[in-house]
């Protein structure tokens, strides 16, 4: 709820402070003291559009600010902690939000939301949360179809809730499902290509049959048969040089040779006999070694050019897969988890087939979830429409018809429901839209109508009203001014009125005064009581403040408005 507004060189207004609090406000003054600049100022935290024309003359700007007591958790303070801005915790799980906007003579503006700057779309944004607005010239209100359908939801209770949820559940799982399906369809032509791809690769990775490594395999087999002469010839004289061809000396048999000669000198020497020991192993090592390059060059001599010839016929098949995949990597993964995925595109007819019996079942109950959504929005739209009709009776419109209209629409995750609050403001006419079937203040009753027969049903916990008296007195003023008390008991209510009958069924009540100059000061603005109040209230019914009948009257509406809070 609102706890304070405060405006400076706003109009008429060069400074006023509103201590405004729960209840029933209401809000009198003199005629141009400036009342609606309070509706004014409320509108520009709002959001609404910047005029220069409302900076007071001879100022450089306006100025409005206003403090808030909101949840300490929930949408407001998600939205402000968005915005970069704090509120400030008072206990309770409450806390107070700071608003403020300025407004040059240029017409340029400047918000802040919670001690720090931010975009006026953010005030527009929290409005949602923490004000509705009805004045005669500006409904803020079930402005929109989609708001008109939430206020009859909200009425509808549980019975539409239940129904809406069934609903909103369905649709989601519908459009998931179509989403799918569509997608198969759309990518039905890709997805048969890629399956033709997919199918030609896995036969070509079938018919060369690669083995992992095998390519850096063949490459070192390449190098070693593309070489083969020159590995042959040190291979050749590497065999000679250890085992001899019979007629020059060899390594194995200077190593035997100078083994004997050390085993006959041993025996005067046990030291040499380790000699002779490794003399003997080198021996073995070396006709070992000789052996190896023997079979190495037989090796040599059986791989001739036509070996070379399939080795290179394998490597360019290898090649070829290569180019095709990237990698042999790759190709070896491709075959791994290839046949999956053709199957899992070769499913897709199937698969289109499964997903559209599947939507076309669950678009027959999604249809049946509609149709009792409508129907209890139907019920409800009835209830609602009387009980708004009843209302207006007692607000001087006894002749004016509510009907709530429910329509088919585009179906959306809200329904296939639209909805519409129109107004007959007498018998025989057709009922319009209540926007351009009602007059500023018809409107603004209206409206206050259909807000007492929702009230407690909205999240919205400040309602402000602007001229909602216009063109009515007497038992219907009485009668605006009990349902404006009845409204706020479940919300804070703010109202700007010149009538005594209105004003009496307020728990808060502000004067706004005009100085001699005709501007509005700081200490023009009052809260009254006792004596004051009285006084104030018999202004309003005749004009002077002091006459004793008028002082009576004003009395006796005190009283009657405090019965009705005592209610």
């Amino acid at each position: 709820m609102i706890e304070q507004i405060s405006l400076r060189d706003l109009g008429v207004i060069a400074a006023a402070t509103l201590p405004i609090g729960p209840g029933f406000t209401a809000i009198t003054g003199e005629t141009g003291a400036g009342k609606t600049m309070v509706v004014t100022g409320l509108g520009l935290l709002m959001g609404a559009r910047s005029d220069a024309g409302t900076v007071r003359s001879g100022a450089d700007q306006a100025a409005v600010e206003g403090v808030w007591i909101v949840p300490e958790q929930g949408p407001v303070a998600d939205r402000v902690a968005d915005a970069g801005g704090e509120i400030e915790p008072v206990g309770g799980g409450r806390a107070e939000l700071y608003l403020g906007r300025t407004v040059t003579a240029e017409g340029r503006s400047r918000a802040s939301v919670g001690g720090r700057t931010a975009p006026a779309g953010v005030l527009a944004d929290l409005a949602d949360e923490l004000v509705v607005v009805h004045g005669q010239s500006d409904q803020l209100r079930l402005r929109s179809a989609s708001a008109q359908r939430d206020a009859l939801d909200r009425f509808g209770g549980d019975a539409v809730a239940g129904a809406l949820a069934d609903y909103r559940g369905l649709f989601e799982e519908s459009r998931m499902l179509t989403a799918q399906l569509d997608d198969l369809t759309d990518r039905r032509d890709e997805r048969a290509r890629e399956a033709a791809d997919l199918r030609a690769a896995l036969a070509d990775l079938e018919q060369v049959d690669p083995q992992p490594g095998e390519d850096v395999e063949l490459a070192q087999r390449a190098e070693r048969l593309s070489n083969a002469e020159e590995l042959r010839l040190a291979a050749t004289l590497a065999h000679e040089a250890l085992s001899g061809d019979g007629d020059t000396p060899d390594v194995i048999g200077l190593l035997a040779e100078a083994r004997r000669a050390l085993e006959r000198a041993a025996g005067s020497d046990a030291a040499l006999q380790a000699h002779v020991t490794t003399l003997e192993e080198l021996g073995y090592r070396a006709s070992d070694l000789g052996g190896d390059l023997s079979r190495y060059l037989a090796d040599l001599d059986e791989s001739g050019p036509h070996e070379l010839a399939a080795v290179e016929e394998r490597r360019a098949a290898l090649a070829s897969i290569v180019r095709t995949h990237g990698s042999l990597d790759e190709a070896l993964s491709l075959r791994a988890t290839g046949s999956l995925r053709l199957a899992e595109l070769d499913d897709d007819g199937d698969r289109v087939e499964r997903l559209r019996a599947e939507l076309d079942a669950l678009t027959a109950r999604l249809d049946e979830a509609s149709a009792r959504l409508t129907a209890a929005r139907t019920t409800a739209a009835d209830r609602l429409g009387a009980a708004v009709t009843e209302e207006l009776r007692a607000l001087a419109l006894p002749d004016a018809r509510v009907v709530v209209a429910v329509e088919p629409t585009t179906p959306t995750t809200s329904g296939r429901d639209e909805v519409a609050i129109l107004l007959a403001p007498h018998p025989g006419a057709d009922p319009r839209p209540v926007a351009r079937s009602a007059s500023g203040g018809e409107l603004s009753r209206v409206m206050l109508a259909i807000e007492v027969v929702i009230a407690g049903t909205g999240a919205v916990p400040t309602f402000v009203f602007d001229e909602i008296d216009a063109g009515i007195g007497g038992a219907a003023a009485i009668e605006v001014g009990r349902r404006l008390g009845a409204l706020a008991r479940t919300s804070q209510v703010i109202v700007v009125t010149h009538l005594a009958q209105v004003a009496a069924f307020a728990n808060n009540h502000l004067t706004v005064v005009k100085s001699s100059d005709g501007s509005v000061t700081a200490s023009s603005v009052r809260a009254l009581d006792g004596a004051e109040r009285e006084a104030e209230m018999a202004r309003l019914l005749s004009g002077l403040p002091d006459s004793p009948a008028a002082l009576e009257h004003a009395r006796e509406l005190l009283s009657l408005g405090r019965t009705s809070l005592i209610g």
